[in-house]
């Protein structure tokens, strides 16, 4: 099979507890009526508050699923909101028969009710005539997934042999090394900062403040490990001496005359076309790779050499039951239950 050809990919881019007061003699004052502006500016942190209940990419998504029912809605002069049962169960066997993912619908089954509780609406998405066209689709498709093949050590080691010796080739391969070595997502990768990093004699540190299981802000600190071939923590420190980066943003843009934008980071949509750039030039199917097959490439490569699942937990931050999946799936023809049989 013909690989596809790509272009590469444009980078321009403890509370105390409080005594009652109340049999307390304390002046009137003390205590001033709330006026009209207090209360304005309460309420603008009370909605800021509520805004950043969800990760931006969230908020983002739910805004986008939530303009697609509207338009759908449009176009059949139907209510999105309040929306009645049946229009909502109708929306989400039309997507269903467009082909979109049932991981998809339930997202934007999520949007919807969304929409309708932030407006103080019935919830039509809990009605048993949603509930059942949505089990109905989960049944008659299925729950396909997909997940993008696991980039190895053997093939991140093969893409980052095809990397130039330029500034910007400094940059992915710090990317790729550090992205593979700490089992970063792609959200994790682009928000680290020089201030981030905590440089050791066996690796370096990376404090994490926020990540995709952590919306509370709690913060982790992943562990990457020096390597001998192809080093993350060399490779990174090489990216930040060349590029003059001494704070903010690691993994930085550059613009269309090659220039470094220090104030810039990359995209996460960035870090997937990189990868998939370097997976085509090193011969593999760039359909196959994206930024998540780094991660995922860590997990099922530290399995097959026999790591612990609590010593990958505490670079991947997963679940056990999620690692098990990548251990079992490491070990598929490992002491197989038909050896011998034919």
């Amino acid at each position: 099979m013909t690989a596809p050809r790509l272009q590469q990919p444009d980078t321009a881019e403890s509370a105390e507890s409080v005594e009652s007061v109340e049999s307390q003699d304390w002046p009137v004052e003390t205590f001033p009526s709330i006026g009209p502006l207090q209360r304005q500016v309460e309420q603008e942190a009370l909605e800021n508050y509520l805004r950043q209940q969800l990760a931006p990419s969230t908020a983002r998504a739910y805004r986008s699923d939530w303009t697609v029912f509207q338009e759908w809605c449009r176009q059949r002069g139907l209510s999105p909101l309040p929306a009645e049962p049946e229009t909502i169960a109708l929306f989400l066997a039309s997507q269903a028969r467009d082909g979109l993912q049932i991981s998809t619908l339930e997202r934007r089954l999520a949007a919807i009710r969304l929409a309708h509780d932030v407006a103080g609406e019935l919830l039509p998405t809990s009605h048993k005539l949603v509930r059942g066209a949505l089990a109905g689709i989960a049944r008659h498709h299925g729950r396909q997934v997909r997940p993008k093949t696991p980039a190895l050590a053997a093939q991140v080691k093969a893409m980052v042999e095809t990397i130039p010796d330029s500034l910007r080739g400094c940059r992915d391969r710090a990317l790729l090394l550090l992205g593979f070595a700490g089992a970063f997502r792609r959200s994790e990768l682009v928000a680290i900062r020089v201030e981030d990093l905590l440089l050791e004699l066996d690796g370096v540190r990376v404090r994490l403040p926020r990540s995709k299981t952590d919306q509370e802000g709690r913060g982790a600190v992943v562990p990457v490990l020096r390597g001998k071939q192809a080093c993350p923590v060399r490779a990174l420190n090489t990216w930040l001496a060349r590029a003059e980066i001494t704070t903010g943003p690691v993994f930085v843009r550059f613009d269309r005359a090659g220039r470094i934008r220090p104030d810039q980071a990359l995209s996460p949509q960035t870090v997937a076309l990189i990868v998939k750039w370097y997976a085509f030039k090193a011969g593999f199917d760039p359909r196959l790779y994206a930024a998540h097959s780094l991660r995922r490439g860590f997990a099922t490569q530290a399995a097959m050499n026999g790591a612990t699942p609590y010593k990958l937990r505490a670079v991947t931050r997963q679940t056990l039951a999620t690692l098990q999946q990548y251990i079992d799936d490491a070990e598929a023809f490992v002491e197989h239950a038909g050896r011998d049989m034919l």
